[in-house]
Order: structure tokens, then C-alpha cells, then sequence
């Protein structure tokens, strides 16, 4: 099969969107009364929508001031989006199907605080009850000390009035409180800078909803832009089929009293939201561009949902069973999941024969080998379906031969960061040898926390960078070759800055195995590879040519039997 063929797209095809976005002003009653009565709804994405009161009463003084706020998105549509029903003790009225609604895309902070304000709406948050009233206009505001107009506590012996009552009340209502003139006066002139002013704002209607977000995304190049996962949540929302996008995640990063399988429990948690999106395109559309998942229909990706859980958990299986990397941060890039998905979910999740077996491993370290995904990741992933469509029939893949074999001195030449994907290529390699603990010749347990980093650690190295730098600091103690997957304990306090003949040696008198510990280690033998002379040059020399002979077996272009021999000429 050729892999550069072009792949059908399940995706309709792009038709040119000539539309124009609608310019005006609104007021803030305007705004007010079209969120009340449920012409405007705040999409209920994953971030918080309510600001603090410091912020609030930042915004009323701002428009005092005569200040911009910025421009307000709205996206006009009979779209149905995840929203929010309610706004701390308040219930927003709910929209009858198919009638136009107004969403915002860019402004739902300010928005939110505004109609707060102007409700009088109280919070609970964070424990802690904000009340949307108690933010006051200071009537002794001095403007040549450059205060705030509009503040959130009250210094004793200064006049004060709420910005809800301003905005609610009648003047005349105010005369009890303030019965000289001067001071309703200053009342009416705030609450007609309040209610006048001139709030900008850009309606974008019938937009296809991936369209929208890229007018949002280009407009507000000073803010955050939405995520695609974020938009799916809003686009997904179907209270009828209880489908939650946020919740389902949720759930399948950390699982429930009644769900226990979870990303979590297979350590592979730090598989981004991005990639899972990602996953339920490749088996819905084939493609998985930002643009691509935004096209794919509600009723399709509810659908899809349970099929790609399906095929991810068969993926991580496979990972962790065939492949023998037990955890996510080994993976050299998190997209490598999503064609292996895509693999599976081709295969009605059946167990891959021996050959596929093979293939799909000499494709995984092909990936980390070649740094695949290290740019161009989408374009990229989609050609890689091509690969897995070979290796479901099991005719495997094409490469360019010269991406499927590793010299040694590429290996000896390669400095380690735990967050490049050639090097976790290696370290899913020596993952794979099921590495053994120096003392005990008990199984190393690896951890997604103790991974993140270089210094994290489960990563040592076998020539310690204290010893090395007391002895000879020419040496390169930071190599691929000289790092070794072991438990964090024996790394800190049994081995240190110590020379290793030394902490091997003790090591054997507690562990009669340690020469077949070692091996698990791709260290074969503690003379051969200059363990007990402390010959760093040698080690490196020896072990880089262990570890680019092992990695060749994975990549089909040498025979165990083959990496065998070779390892034994020096």
C-alpha cells in the first residue's frame, strides 16, 4: 500500500463562508434585559465565568471614567450549546428550540459581572458568599489622587452608594439617604454614565461554529483563545442523552466509584484533552485537525464517544502489555496513541497477531526514533493512517530504510532530556527490559510524577554526575547511554556521588543476582563495559552500542539472533 496516498476524507467538503459580521453599540439595560430574558446565554466552557468583586468594581470604574472595556463577541445561532443555567442564586430562562440565541464568545467576564451587578445576584465561591450589591461608588472621589470611583469596601467617614442601587433606583428613591441635592445630582450623572454608555459589540450570525471560533481566536489575539476541547464541551452538551463532554472526561481521567477502568488507574493521565479529541476524530472522520473535530456533528460525537474509549483503553493495553511501557511520560509524544487507536478501533479492539504485533512496535519506535511528531503533528498523523491501514491487513508499512537503523555512535553522541521523543525512545526501550533494582533484583516501578523532568528520580545515571565531576569534568555525564531507569530510594541514598565499582560492589554482596540485574539495564557484563575500572569512555563506547543494536530489533533491520553476534564483536 502506498502511504502517500491521498486518504479519503470522511469530513464534507469546505464551501467558502462569505458572511459579515454585524458592528454596534449596546447599552447596559440592553444587555442586561437580552441576558434576562434568555437572548444572550454565557457558553458554559470549562473555565470559571465569575470574576472577582475586585475585578467588577475595576470594570464599573473604568466605564465612569469614560475608559474602553473592549469589543463583546457574540455568535448568533439555533445552534445548541452547553450553557449556564444559572448564575449563582439566580436561575437564566431557558430558550425555546430553534429560536435564535446569541452566545458569548469573547466578553463573558465582563458580561457576567455586569448583569451580577445589575441583578444583585449573591455568589457562593469558594466557601465564601459575594454578594454583587456591596460594590460601591465612592462619592468623595478625589480625582487629583487618582483613586478608584468604584471600590469594594467602605473607609469610614466617606459617603458611599451600591452600583446596584445607582442602576436600580429611582433618584427620587435616594432622598432619605441623600437628601442634599448636590449629591443626587452626582448620582444621576453616574448612573447615566452607566446606562449611556456605549458597550462595543460584534455579532457574527449563522457562522458555522468552527468558523466563529477562528473570528474569536483572530480578534482576540490579547486574550485566551478557546480550546478546541473547550468549544466541544459547549457544541457537544445534549441534557437529553446526559452527554456532558467536561464530565465524560472527567470521568475518564479519573474514573468513579462505578467506572473504575481510568487514564488515571492505567497511569496514562497525562494524556492531554487535546489528544482525546483527537482519538475520537481519527475513528469518526479520519482526520484530526482542529478544524476537522469542530465539523464533527453532536449526535456523531456522542456516538463515537463510547467506541474510541473503547479502542484507547485496547490501545494502552498494548502499550503496556506488548510494548512494556508502563506509563504515559514514557511515550515519546502523546499523539502516538491516537493512529494506534485508530488501529484498534479498525480491528473491533481484537488481539493483533504476531506479525501486527511487530509491525505496530517497529512503527512506535520509528515514530520516537525519527522525532515524527515533532512538528507538523496533524498532517503527519493523518498519513499515518496509512500505515495502520497496512498493518491491519498485515502487509506493513513502507520507510526510508534510512530511518530504520540506529548507529551506536548516534546513541554515545546523544544528550538526555526527558522531554525529547528520540530519547524516550531509548527510555521505552530500557522500559522494556523490565529493569530490576540494583538491591533487591525486584521490578523497578516507574511513576508519571517521578518522570516529568531530567532530575526526576527514577532516571540515573550509572556514572554519577557528582563522581564524574570530581574525578575528570571533561567527561559528559548528561548522555542517553549513562541513564538508567531505577527506584528513586537507591538512587539518592545507596549510590549518591559514589564511583560505580564501588556502589555495584556493595550492591553484589546483597544481591547475588546483580550481574542479571545489570543486564536488565543493557549493561551485559560490569568487566566488559569498564563498571569495575570506572572507564566512563568504555561504558559509553559499549553501551550505546547495546542500546542502537536492541533498538534495531525493534525496528526490524536486525534479528536477535543478529544484534546478538554483533554485540559480541567489540
Amino acid at each position: 500500500m502506498n502511504d502517500t496516498a491521498q486518504t479519503a476524507s470522511a469530513a464534507t467538503p469546505e464551501k467558502p463562508v462569505l458572511l459579515q459580521p454585524d458592528n454596534h453599540n449596546k447599552k447596559y439595560e440592553a444587555l442586561f434585559v437580552e441576558i434576562d430574558s434568555g437572548q444572550i446565554k454565557l457558553p458554559m466552557f470549562q473555565r470559571e465565568f465569575v470574576w472577582e468583586k475586585e475585578q467588577s468594581s475595576k470594570l464599573i470604574d473604568s466605564i465612569l471614567k469614560g475608559f474602553p472595556i473592549g469589543t463583546f463577541i457574540f455568535w448568533k445561532t439555533k445552534e445548541e450549546l452547553r450553557s449556564y443555567k444559572e448564575v449563582g442564586n439566580h436561575k437564566l430562562p431557558e430558550t425555546d428550540k430553534g429560536d435564535y440565541v446569541q452566545y458569548i464568545l469573547d466578553g463573558q467576564q465582563r458580561i457576567t459581572s455586569l448583569y451580577a451587578i445589575r441583578k444583585g445576584i449573591r455568589i457562593t465561591k469558594d466557601g465564601k458568599v459575594v454578594d454583587y450589591r456591596d460594590i460601591f461608588i465612592n462619592l468623595d472621589y478625589d480625582p487629583e489622587n487618582d483613586e478608584q470611583i468604584v471600590v469594594t469596601e467602605q473607609q469610614t467617614g466617606k459617603r458611599y452608594v451600591s452600583v446596584h442601587r445607582v442602576l436600580t433606583s429611582q433618584v427620587t428613591d435616594l432622598l432619605d439617604e441623600f437628601p442634599n441635592r448636590e449629591t443626587l445630582k452626582q448620582i444621576e450623572t453616574y448612573k447615566s454614565k452607566l446606562t449611556n454608555y456605549d458597550f462595543s459589540t460584534i455579532t457574527i450570525k449563522d457562522y458555522p461554529i468552527e468558523v466563529a471560533c477562528e473570528v474569536f481566536s483572530r480578534i482576540n489575539t490579547g486574550g485566551k483563545s478557546l480550546t478546541v476541547f473547550e468549544i466541544m464541551v459547549a457544541k457537544t452538551y445534549d441534557e437529553a442523552k446526559k452527554f456532558d463532554l467536561a464530565e465524560k472526561y472527567e470521568l475518564l481521567r479519573d474514573g468513579s466509584d462505578d467506572a473504575k477502568e481510568c487514564l488515571t488507574t492505567a497511569k496514562f493521565e497525562t494524556l492531554p484533552e487535546s489528544i482525546i479529541m483527537q482519538c475520537v476524530a481519527a475513528i469518526t472522520l479520519r482526520a484530526v485537525r482542529s478544524k476537522d473535530i469542530l465539523k464533527i456533528r453532536r449526535e456523531t460525537f456522542i456516538d463515537q464517544w463510547e467506541p474510541m474509549k473503547a479502542s484507547l483503553f485496547t490501545a494502552i493495553d498494548f502499550i503496556r502489555s506488548e510494548l512494556r511501557v508502563p506509563v504515559s511520560q514514557l511515550v515519546p509524544y502523546p499523539a502516538l496513541v491516537v493512529p494506534l487507536v485508530y488501529f484498534f478501533n479498525a480491528t473491533a479492539n481484537k488481539k493483533p497477531n504476531i506479525e501486527q504485533v511487530r509491525l505496530l512496535e517497529q512503527f512506535f519506535y520509528w515514530a520516537g526514533l525519527t522525532e515524527r511528531y515533532g512538528s507538523s503533528t496533524e498532517s503527519k498523523m493523518s498519513e499515518d493512517f496509512n500505515k495502520m491501514d497496512a498493518i491491519v491487513k498485515g502487509t506493513g508499512p513502507t520507510y526510508a530504510s534510512t530511518e530504520l537503523s540506529i548507529a551506536p555512535q548516534k546513541i554515545a553522541e546523544t544528550w538526555f532530556s526527558a522531554g525529547n521523543g528520540y530519547c524516550k525512545a531509548v527510555l521505552c526501550l530500557l522500559a522494556y527490559q523490565q529493569p530490576k533494582s540494583f538491591d533487591t533484583n525486584g521490578l523497578v516501578i516507574l511513576d508519571n510524577s517521578n518522570l516529568k523532568i531530567a532530575t526526576s528520580r527514577n532516571y540515573h545515571h550509572f556514572f554519577p554526575k557528582a563522581y564524574l565531576d570530581s574525578v575528570d569534568k571533561s567527561k559528559e555525564p548528561n548522555l542517553i547511554a549513562n541513564i538508567t531507569l531505577i527506584d528513586g530510594y537507591s538512587n539518592k541514598h545507596r549510590i549518591g556521588k559514589k564511583a560505580p565499582s564501588e556502589y555495584t560492589g556493595k550492591f553484589a554482596k546483597a544481591n547475588e543476582a546483580l550481574a542479571n540485574t545489570l543486564q536488565t539495564h543493557l549493561v551485559r557484563d560490569v568487566e566488559g563495559y569498564g563498571v569495575n575500572a570506572d572507564d566512563y569512555d568504555l561504558f559509553i563506547k559499549r553501551r550505546s552500542k547495546a542500546i542502537a543494536l536492541a533498538l534495531n530489533v525493534k525496528l526490524l533491520s536486525m534479528t536477535p539472533t543478529q544484534a546478538l553476534e554483533a554485540e559480541q564483536v567489540n
